[in-house]
């Protein structure tokens, strides 16, 4: 008989998995039908992870099956050959852990957090998914009702919900990364139940996936475990990631939204080099600077200073091809939104033209280690993190030595970031309005 051992869920999640900068120990191996496998083990709590990244993302999608990879998140929770539907996650909550899943435009990252003598459950639960998922029309159905109203809450009655919609379809004219991971009800509703199954086929196979197990693990034994239930699935057709390259935007693009909003917003996209590469840190480190807590740039100029914005945001979007810096700004009651964007791009001028200061470099640096060391405190986020750099950086070391492409730049690296990518001649500019203000 099983024994479960109840974990509260809040320990489950917090429960250290390294010391402070301690290097995170693996190992790695592949098995003949290429699965990919790291093992990392830590004693600290009786929890281990469970985690299985697949290479397939929006960007892996047909024009015409956009939104397919995050419906795939959704839909290989039905169950599958030998777990009836809608059990899958009851068997992991009814052994005290916890399970999710996510998407990106580069990949797709199931895992379950259990208590550490439920390894072979969680084992199992992700060989079913990637060996005999229900892939049949009445899932299909029964999580495109899902996705709808996840699409409804998250993006169409959500306040400037449409902005990444709008820029990504601008900001992008011949690569998949035009188009959201969320996709178009359109697209889902005309695919067949065999459109769905070729899809399964074709990416959720071993040697397009690499598997993590981390905590509080015998590394022979989960080897073994992992042998026991990965093994015997079949390798699959090699999988080729898109070669499309973007042209460069060689103008700036700018429209204007009409939404149900009160205040107006001013957004801005730029294009940005590709995750892992080295320019890729320094443009990150340009939108931290701008709105990264209540001190950073946009916020204490905009926000505190001026008082023409409510809030103000600055994000990178980490592609594994070239991405893009996402600005935003909802301007305070009275605040025009052209003069909006004029005071957000002093502020891109300001780093262009003096700098950055000493202080401000070093409190980015004080920030990124901070985040480190908690994101790696739980044994989700270092499983999370091994899958992130073997499979999308390219090295599983990175694991340790990432944070040290940030370190290694100087404030100059910065400012010349910010006079690379951020030109303004060449972007993408939406200005949000109120949908009373719309010519009529």
């Amino acid at each position: 008989m099983r024994t479960t051992i109840l974990i509260p869920l809040a320990t489950m999640l917090a429960a250290p998995a390294v010391a402070q900068k301690r290097a995170i120990q693996y190992t790695e191996f592949d098995l003949d039908n290429g699965l990919h496998v790291i093992l990392h083990e830590d004693h600290s709590t009786p929890i281990v992870a469970v985690s299985v990244m697949y290479h397939v993302g929006s960007k892996n999608e047909e024009k015409d099956r956009r939104g397919f990879a995050h419906f795939f998140e959704h839909l290989l929770f039905e169950g599958s050959a030998n777990i009836d539907r809608g059990e899958f996650s009851k068997h992991v909550e009814r052994a005290g852990g916890v399970l999710n899943a996510n998407t990106t435009g580069d990949r797709t990252y199931y895992y379950e957090v259990l208590p550490s003598n439920q390894l072979e459950l969680g084992l199992w639960l992700e060989s079913e998914r990637m060996l005999h998922a229900k892939v049949d029309q009445k899932g299909v159905d029964t999580q495109r009702e899902v996705v709808k109203e996840e699409r409804r809450q998250r993006y169409e009655n959500q306040p400037y919900g449409s902005i990444l919609i709008e820029v990504l379809k601008r900001a992008y004219t011949v690569h998949p990364y035009q188009w959201p991971t969320i996709g178009f009800m359109e697209d889902l509703n005309a695919a067949s139940e065999a459109d769905y199954q070729a899809f399964y086929k074709k990416f959720y196979v071993p040697n397009n996936a690499v598997l993590v197990v981390a905590g509080d693990i015998d590394p022979a034994k989960a080897r073994a475990l992992v042998t026991k239930y990965f093994g015997d699935i079949p390798k699959g057709a090699p999988v080729e990631q898109p070669k499309v390259v973007e042209p460069p935007l060689e103008r700036e693009v700018r429209d204007v939204i009409y939404d149900r909003i009160q205040l107006p917003a001013v957004v801005q996209g730029y294009r940005i080099p590709a995750n892992g590469t080295p320019d890729y840190y320094a443009v990150d480190l340009v939108n931290r600077l701008l709105s990264n807590g209540n001190a950073s740039r946009l916020n204490r100029s905009l926000k505190d200073d001026q008082q023409k914005a409510v809030y103000t945001g600055a994000f990178s979007l980490p592609f594994e091809q070239p991405g893009l810096a996402i600005i935003y700004a909802i301007a305070n009651a009275g605040v025009d939104a052209r003069e909006l964007e004029r005071a957000m791009d002093t502020e891109l001028h300001r780093i262009q033209k003096e700098g950055v200061s000493a202080e401000e470099f070093a409190k980015l640096m004080a920030q990124l280690e901070t985040e480190s060391v908690q994101d790696n405190s739980r044994v989700a986020g270092v499983a999370g993190n091994l899958a992130t750099a073997y499979m999308l950086l390219g090295n599983t070391d990175l694991v340790n030595s990432e944070l040290q492409r940030y370190l290694a730049l100087t404030p100059a690296d910065l400012q010349r970031a910010a006079q690379t990518y951020f030109n303004t001649d060449r972007r993408v500019v939406l200005h949000y309005l109120p949908m009373n203000q719309k010519p009529q």
